[in-house]
Order: C-alpha cells, then sequence, then structure tokens
C-alpha cells in the first residue's frame, strides 16, 4: 500500500480531534499518554493498519472473538454483497424465511432440546432477553452470577457483571446475587426457591479464562433442575469453534437450557446475536408473540452472514486445524514461559481461547503495552489483570506462528524490565 507521509499525518490528526471532541476524550487521553494511539485503517486477515500507514498490529485478541475468521473474511464478504442484491434487514413483524432457516441451522447444531432462536443486533441484548425470559417462565426474580464473569453493559446485562460496571449508573439491585466462580458450596448457599437463572460464562473471559473444574458445570446443572431454576451458559466469546470445539460446553458434558451468541456471529461483518432456548420456554410467547420485540434483530442480511459463519466453524476440518494451532501454540508458549519464568508464570487454554498467567496485576496491562510497541494487539483481562486475553484469528496460517512467537518474546523481555518501572511510579492504568 502507498501512503503520503504528510497526508497521512494530517489525516489521523483529525481524526483523532474529531474523536476527542465527538466520542471519548477519556480514550484519546489514555491512549496519547501511553503513546498507544493507534487509527484503525486498512485490515485484512489478522492484521490491522493505521490510518497513516506507520504501523500495523497482528490481532492476537480478535476483539472477544469478534474476528474469529480474520478481518474481512472474503467469503463472508461475498455472501453479503450477493445477498444485498435482494434482502435489507426485513421487517420482524413478519415471517421471515432467511431467520427461519438460520434458526433451524442453529437447532441442528446444537444438543438436546435447543430448538428455538430469538435474534438480536449485540450480545448484551441478547443477555438481556435471556434474563427476562428466565425470569418469565420460572415467575422469580433472582439471578446468580459469578464474581468477576461479565455479561454485557445493557440494562439487564450490567446488572449480573461486577459493581463497578453497574454502581456508577445507579443499577445495583438486590436480585442479582454473586457468587465465586468453580465454588459449589457458595452457590447451595444462595440457591433459593426465588432463583430464576443461574448464569455463567462457560469460560470467563474477562474473568481471565478459569477453566471449569471437572464436573462443575454438569454439577451446577443438576443443582438447578433440582431448584426449578434455569441455567445460561454465556458463549458469546467462548463458542464459534473458539475452543476446538463449536461450542465450548460441549468439553463439559452439559446441556444449558439457554445459550446466548454473538460477537463471532457476525463474521466481523455484519452485527447479529442469537439467544437460543429450550423448547419449553418458548411457551412464554404463546398468548403474545409480540412481547418481545428486536427491530434489527436477526437482519436478513445479517442472517446470511451468521449462516455462513455456522457453515464455516462447524466444518470438521475447520475445527481440526483450530486444535492444530492450539497444540502449536502450547509448544511455544511453554517454551516462552520456561525461558521468563518468574514474571511469565502458566497458560490457560481451551483450544485457541487462552490466558496468560503472569507475576501479578500490573504485568498484564505492561506486556499489554509492549506487545503493541512489537505490533501485537492483545489485551490484559480487565477483572484479573494478572491475566492476557491471548485469542489469536482462527484462521492464522503457519507462517504467522514464527512473527508471533518471536515478537511476544521481545514484548514479555521488554515487560520484565519495565514491570518494576511502572509499578514505582504509577497507577495500574486500565482500558
Amino acid at each position: 500500500m502507498f501512503f503520503n507521509k504528510k497526508e497521512s499525518s494530517d489525516k489521523k490528526k483529525k481524526v483523532i480531534d474529531l474523536f476527542k471532541n465527538h466520542v471519548s476524550l477519556g480514550k484519546v487521553k489514555f491512549y496519547e499518554k501511553y503513546n498507544m494511539n493507534f487509527v484503525m485503517g486498512f485490515r485484512e486477515g489478522p492484521w490491522l493498519f493505521d490510518v497513516d500507514g506507520k504501523k500495523k498490529l497482528f490481532n492476537l485478541h480478535s476483539n472477544g472473538g469478534v474476528f474469529n475468521l480474520g478481518h474481512r473474511n472474503k467469503e463472508i464478504i461475498d455472501i453479503l454483497k450477493d445477498q444485498l442484491n435482494f434482502y435489507d434487514i426485513g421487517n420482524h413483524h413478519l415471517i421471515s424465511k432467511q431467520r427461519a432457516e438460520l434458526a433451524a441451522k442453529i437447532a441442528d447444531l446444537m444438543p438436546g432440546d435447543l430448538d428455538y432462536t430469538i435474534f438480536g443486533v449485540s450480545g448484551g441484548e441478547a443477555i438481556d432477553l435471556a434474563l427476562k425470559l428466565a425470569k418469565g417462565y420460572t415467575k422469580r426474580r433472582k439471578i446468580i452470577s459469578a464474581e468477576g464473569g461479565y455479561h454485557g453493559h445493557t440494562g439487564l446485562s450490567v446488572q449480573t457483571g461486577d459493581a463497578k460496571y453497574r454502581t456508577p449508573f445507579l443499577l445495583d439491585s438486590d436480585d442479582y446475587l454473586q457468587i465465586p466462580f468453580n465454588d459449589l458450596d457458595a452457590l447451595k448457599k444462595v440457591l433459593d426457591q426465588d432463583v430464576a437463572a443461574v448464569i455463567l460464562e462457560t469460560i470467563p473471559a474477562t474473568l481471565g479464562m478459569p477453566l471449569p473444574k471437572e464436573g462443575y458445570l454438569k454439577e451446577v446443572k443438576k443443582l438447578c433442575e433440582e431448584n426449578g431454576t434455569l441455567l445460561i451458559l454465556d458463549e458469546v466469546q467462548a463458542g464459534l469453534a473458539r475452543t476446538g470445539k463449536l461450542w465450548a460446553f460441549e468439553h463439559f458434558d452439559v446441556i444449558p437450557d439457554i445459550v446466548v451468541l454473538a460477537k463471532g456471529l457476525s463474521g466481523g461483518i455484519y452485527p447479529i446475536s442469537a439467544t437460543v432456548i429450550d423448547k419449553k420456554l418458548e411457551s412464554v410467547f404463546h398468548d403474545d408473540p409480540f412481547i418481545h420485540i428486536s427491530t434489527s434483530g436477526g437482519s436478513e442480511l445479517g442472517c446470511a452472514v451468521a449462516s455462513k459463519v455456522l457453515e464455516i466453524s462447524s466444518d470438521v476440518k475447520f475445527l481440526e486445524r483450530v486444535n492444530l494451532l492450539s497444540d502449536q501454540f502450547k509448544y511455544e508458549l511453554e517454551k516462552l514461559q520456561q525461558k521468563h519464568d518468574g514474571f511469565f508464570k502458566g497458560v490457560r487454554r481451551k483450544g485457541l481461547f487462552i490466558g496468560l498467567e503472569l507475576k501479578d496485576n500490573m504485568a498484564g496491562p505492561v506486556l499489554t503495552k509492549t506487545a503493541f510497541d512489537n505490533d501485537l494487539l492483545i489485551v490484559y483481562a480487565n477483572n484479573d489483570t494478572s491475566i492476557v486475553q491471548f485469542l489469536p484469528p482462527l484462521i492464522m496460517e503457519d507462517k504467522d506462528m514464527k512473527f508471533v512467537i518471536t515478537k511476544l518474546d521481545k514484548a514479555i523481555k521488554q515487560a520484565k524490565l519495565l514491570h518494576p518501572v511502572l509499578k514505582l511510579k504509577e497507577k495500574l492504568f486500565q482500558f
């Protein structure tokens, strides 16, 4: 690509000023403070390029799984272009061929009686519906979630998260309880006859990817069934082949009552989310099928994109490739761990859903910065900043492995040097 350096620099400054004055002053101040004022320009596959052409980043965060299939995936774009010759977002009042076919495909790919899907636009919207539906079906008010978990920033979803996300907006509620993840005794203490649902991320990303203990999710489902409580599993980040299986919960011998999908379902091209429910729950809509609507949810264009995403992600050879990449990363990351022992403490991994365990809560932000300086985009886990989220695009090639590991090695080396300096001089910085 050719860039006129002066024109590109002027263009970048204008974009930053507009963003500062009309979108977020705080974000611009943050990125300028740490010399990370990257402005997204051209993007393709695993790569993001700065609008001024001076820097590129290999995307190892994938925006929490939005870009599982890379940036501007050609197969996805071709599908959308084709559908634009015939369709628009559709009308939520009417029966839709595209929504019907996508919902049927999801049902075929789901186990048990997860036969119905209600479409939305975002993960938060899909979680809100799941919580609404659980309360409507059980006629109970309480929701239990995991401390450090994350399910979105919308009206109901934000109440299932930690206090820092809800308290500033006066959204604390006694109906929403939190317990430690992987702690069955804590669940038993609060699981009473007023609990409508337990909601968990199958593997909590914002908590730093702790894996469920052996039998944990299966026992949670058993306790829920005995109490007449629904189990909601949030697969917004862990689903769609990220863990080496199409659905992360397949690893743990459990079938939830509700599954929530978003992010990667969009193919990084057209936003769409899905709340997939056990067929018994669909009865909530029998008396009045219009008590929940989403004007743009399940856009007919979005349905075409999501259908292609599912076709790609569920392919046996594609899943084999994800697991092969996972094994390769395991080998390479273990070597780096040995080399940088004391700073790089361990790896949490299920497929390409990976958390890098570092020495303390300052280390995650520091490595995020030094990785950026070495052309890698990774982000620490906001609710456990000693963990860096490591989500390689599922479509990365073998040749990319050497680049990523070489750059990560350099970033860790620099982070080890920078870490004690920042720990003395500054407060922990946050995204």
